[in-house]
């Protein structure tokens, strides 16, 4: 099988309803109509151009059988407008990629314009509805080509003449200095009437003014502001507009390692993703998405947390059964390509921290009180506090036996520590005697099974010798202080045992051939947010030159565009995993954050640092830990 293009090779467009992965040869290989989690219409990012692709190059360097990367390959500013500059023999040419803001049909304009000379140019646009599995019918209709399959139909409008070729929309056109050539690509239902013919200059306008109006709600002005408001577009562009839901990441079974099986479909909302989501980018001074995320949740988990999903769909669907789609043959053949996520019915305790700390960070944040979201508050923790004791399948979602997670414990208390606070503040009406004892209760357990004092860690569950990353995130909770020694003693377990020969860490141990504690065969790469929250570890455990020097060479893992995937593969040098990752992004901005706190304090002495974090801290219950002071970004 011919080798696609690296993951980090490709950019994303999108209008906060789906978006679309460009190549840097110009190939659109990825794109979900109408919404994230539709059927891609181009699926040959995980198989070949066969599973529907739309190029735009140069001829000279159109198809893969020669590099055909574009000289230049960036966004337009701070927007999601992606541009790609060609330099040929003759003359030279840029494209501009992007999705306006949906106000009706969903639309993709390429914009091709002629900079110098003249260069002759191919518009090859294969749609393959259903993943890749139907040819369309494709026929004129009064000088517009349109590919109708199903409840689809896709409409295409240009300038140029197109012609129609073994299922191919082709148009070949010469440009020159100073022209101009649109492509407009529209999706609505096949019963319905044609969409509007579009009008592709006005929307570039209005595309970038509503970037250029978005960004600059943007509150942080450190030194990685271009990181962060990277970060925050890509955050965005990955949230649905009509419902506040955000998605793990826009694609489906981009593999975590080349060749396997570690394959899953990540185009839906994460309670954990969303809540930590979304507490970046109330650090970062954008409060409409966290309201607009309340209104999801609750009509998502509605009057049920009893049987809270830890995902849903993108407007709340509970309905998400996994499937393969075995006519793809996946990513650089790393098969099975699957759609929907077994996951959703698993039970993962650490959600309810996530969700009531990100509740309460908002309370902090000035987002408005609201009465139904602190009758769902209190419906969760009474729910939690019947359940905590039981073991689970925890943050990485493992497919194997259920375990007690010392992360998923850690966030039972954090959920009840936020309680204990809003309450504090009257922000909730519930006693919070039986609460604070449970507070106490949850960190001596933790402390006394999840801890392996001859190493001086925290371990991955109760009794186990295996490490887990998560446990990093202790201090940032405020659960233990980050100058007591358990918590030092992590952070340098995690970087000694679960670091791969350059310094970067997994999340934990895998196996191999061998079944691991994930129930699964196989390998995978290194995390990028367990890499972040190293960051966090090293800067709030006094080392934050250690902490600047990961940070930036994490940056510098960032393909062109300021993108990260899921994780990285240190041996082969290459992004893994789904792309672009919310996680990823997240931990980026949370570290940036933290950094620049850390910089306006005072110099720790002894290792010794307040915490400054950015999804709240508490009072420790432990006795000798001082009562910690909440501070926020």
């Amino acid at each position: 099988m011919k080798r696609l293009p690296r993951i980090e090779q490709y950019g994303l467009i999108g209008d906060m309803q789906t978006s679309a992965h460009v190549c840097d040869d110009g190939s659109m290989d990825w794109l979900c109509l109408p919404r994230f989690d539709s059927p891609a219409v181009f699926a040959g990012l995980l198989g070949t151009q066969k599973h529907g692709t739309w190029q735009i190059a140069p001829a000279s360097s159109a198809g893969r059988s020669s590099s055909g990367r574009a000289a230049e390959h960036r966004y337009h500013g701070d927007s999601l407008v992606l541009e790609s500059l060609w330099h040929t023999a003759t003359g030279s040419v840029r494209v501009l990629d992007f999705m306006p803001p949906r106000d009706g049909a969903p639309q993709v304009i390429r914009i091709v314009e002629g900079l110098h000379g003249a260069v002759e140019m191919v518009s090859a646009m294969r749609p393959r509805p259903g993943y890749g599995s139907v040819s369309p019918w494709i026929h004129e209709v009064e000088g517009r080509m349109v590919a109708e399959a199903g409840a689809d139909a896709l409409w295409l409008d240009t300038c140029v003449p197109q012609v129609e070729k073994d299922s191919v929309v082709v148009s070949t056109f010469t440009i020159g200095a100073e022209q101009t050539v649109t492509f407009v690509l529209s999706w609505c239902p096949s019963h319905a009437a044609a969409p509007d013919v579009p009008a592709p200059e006005a929307a570039l306008a209005e595309t970038l003014a509503f970037w250029q109006d978005w960004v600059q709600e943007c509150t942080y002005d450190g030194p990685y502001r271009e990181a962060v408001v990277r970060s925050s577009i890509a955050l965005k562009a990955m949230t649905y507009g009509p419902s506040g839901g955000i998605v793990a990441a826009p694609t489906t079974s981009l593999p975590e390692e080349i060749g396997g099986d570690r394959n899953w479909d990540y185009r839906f909302t994460w309670l954990r993703d969303a809540s930590t989501t979304l507490a970046a980018l109330l650090g970062t001074g954008y409060r409409h998405e966290a309201q607009a995320w309340r209104r999801w949740l609750l009509r998502a988990v509605a009057g049920d947390p009893e049987n809270l999903q830890i995902m849903y769909g993108i407007t709340g669907e509970r309905d998400l059964r996994e499937r393969e789609l075995p006519w793809l043959p996946g990513y650089e053949g790393s098969s099975p390509v699957r759609v929907g996520n077994g996951a959703a019915g698993q039970l993962q305790l650490d959600v309810y921290g996530e969700v009531i700390d990100t509740l309460y960070l908002a309370h902090q944040s000035g987002v408005a009180h609201c009465a139904d979201t602190a009758i769902l508050h209190q419906r969760l923790i009474e729910h939690l506090v019947q359940r905590w004791r039981e073991p689970d399948e925890g943050i990485w979602e493992i497919r194997g036996a259920r375990r007690h997670f010392v992360h998923s414990k850690v966030m039972a208390w954090v959920a009840v520590d936020r309680t204990i606070r809003l309450a504090e503040v009257r922000a909730l009406n519930i006693d919070v005697t039986p609460l604070v004892e449970l507070r106490a209760a949850i960190h001596r357990e933790v402390c006394d099974k999840g801890f392996d004092p001859v190493r001086n860690t925290f371990t991955q569950s109760y009794g186990s010798k295996e490490l887990d990353a998560a446990t990093l995130l202790i201090p940032r909770t405020g659960f233990l202080p980050p100058d007591d020694p358990r918590v030092i003693g992590t952070v340098d377990a995690v970087r000694r045992e679960l670091s791969t020969d350059d310094g970067l860490v997994y999340r934990y141990p895998t196996c191999g051939e061998d079944v691991g504690v994930d129930g699964l065969t196989g390998d995978e790469g290194a995390f990028f947010l367990c890499n972040f929250w190293l960051v966090d570890g090293l800067a709030l455990t006094g080392r934050l030159d250690e902490a600047h020097a990961l940070f930036e060479r994490l940056l510098a893992l960032r393909n062109d565009l300021g993108l990260l995937a899921e994780e990285y593969d240190p041996v082969q040098q290459r992004q893994l995993g789904n792309f672009p990752q919310a996680f990823s992004h997240m931990g980026l901005i949370q570290s940036a954050l933290l950094l620049q706190q850390m910089a306006t304090q005072s110099s720790p002495r002894h290792g010794s640092v307040a915490v400054p974090a950015l999804r709240s801290t508490s009072r420790s219950t432990r006795q000798s830990t001082a009562d910690l002071t909440p501070q926020h970004a």
